[in-house]
């Protein structure tokens, strides 16, 4: 069984263990020392706990406050499974995990216990998201498409055809009735919104859009600003791009990070945009007029995350 304390897991964090998308932890093995990546981490919606997930073959969770794990979760059926995106439901209940070839997997984490398993063929579940009410989770595949399922007991609802290429970023929008999706696809970045209830592309997002042609690589991250009006994307290239969802168009660029955003959150209170990048970097944002608020890289940014939320 591993083991592992981050030095940097205290709350607000931006050391390794509070990064994804390739980023290292570090724990103990027989007394020695010895790193993992983590490709997905999300904080519970009270704040008391943090989920991990990577190559090692399980999940961990943290206290935030002594930096140590506190349980393990891995997959008995499988040694094999590798977890990818992670994300905690509204009630702090179940926490989902995106693998590879082993579909999406929700966790009782009071129970300990395995709740349901979505099939997704064979592919890789890289980004996971639960709708704002709990009752449904969307999941982006390798394969191109994006999947929901029933959050009660894993039954698959809809399989959202038109990607590309991977879709490495999902979130749903606040009124619980669309979703966006960003990935990469042939011609480079592509971002969706759909309804989340017919599976169908807004109309404002069909082919030929801006989007389409927004990103030179690939959408990394996405999130929406409070009015389900605006949506904001980071991609390989390090730049933000604001997005008027009813047409479509992009109303603002803005560079931030020196290669690959691999995370947006946004306040709680909706003004603020937080970004964190491969540079390391934690630069935050005037949600609605894109301008640079504060930045901060390794122990200085400290207390960012905290402040500014999300899972």
């Amino acid at each position: 069984m591993l083991s592992g304390r981050s030095p940097s897991a205290a709350a607000g964090s931006t050391g390794p263990l509070a990064a994804s998308g390739g980023k290292c932890a570090y724990g103990k093995r027989e007394g020695r020392p010895f790193i993992w990546h983590v490709y997905g981490v999300g904080w519970s919606p009270d704040g008391s706990r943090l989920a991990s997930s990577g190559w090692e073959g399980a999940i961990r969770l943290w206290d935030p406050t002594s930096g140590s794990c506190i349980q393990i979760i891995g997959d008995s059926d499988s040694a094999d499974t590798l977890f990818y995106g992670v994300a905690w439901s509204p009630d702090g209940q179940l926490l989902a995990c995106g693998t590879s070839q082993h579909g999406l997997q929700v966790w009782d984490v009071t129970a300990r216990s395995r709740r349901w398993v979505g099939e997704a063929h064979a592919t890789w579940i890289r980004r996971v998201a639960w709708s704002p009410d709990g009752t449904r989770v969307v999941g982006g595949g390798d394969d191109g498409h994006v999947y929901l399922w029933d959050a009660s007991d894993g039954t698959q609802l809809l399989r959202l055809v038109g990607h590309h290429g991977p879709v490495t970023s999902v979130a749903w929008g606040p009124d619980r009735m669309r979703l966006a999706s960003g990935g990469g696809g042939r011609e480079g970045g592509e971002l969706f919104v759909w309804d989340a209830h017919s599976g169908q592309r807004h109309p404002a997002w069909e082919a030929g859009n801006s989007a389409l042609a927004g990103h030179p690589g690939l959408v990394s991250a996405v999130a929406w600003g409070p009015s389900g009006e605006l949506l904001v994307s980071g991609g390989s290239d390090g730049m933000l791009r604001w997005w008027e969802v009813p047409s479509g168009e992009c109303v603002r660029v803005r560079e931030a990070h020196q290669g690959t955003v691999q995370a947006l959150k946004v306040s709680p209170d909706g003004s603020t945009l937080a970004s964190c990048g491969d540079d390391g970097a934690v630069a935050l944002w005037d949600l609605e007029r894109g301008e640079h608020r504060d930045q901060g890289s390794d122990r200085g940014a400290e207390g960012i995350v905290a402040r500014v939320g999300g899972d």
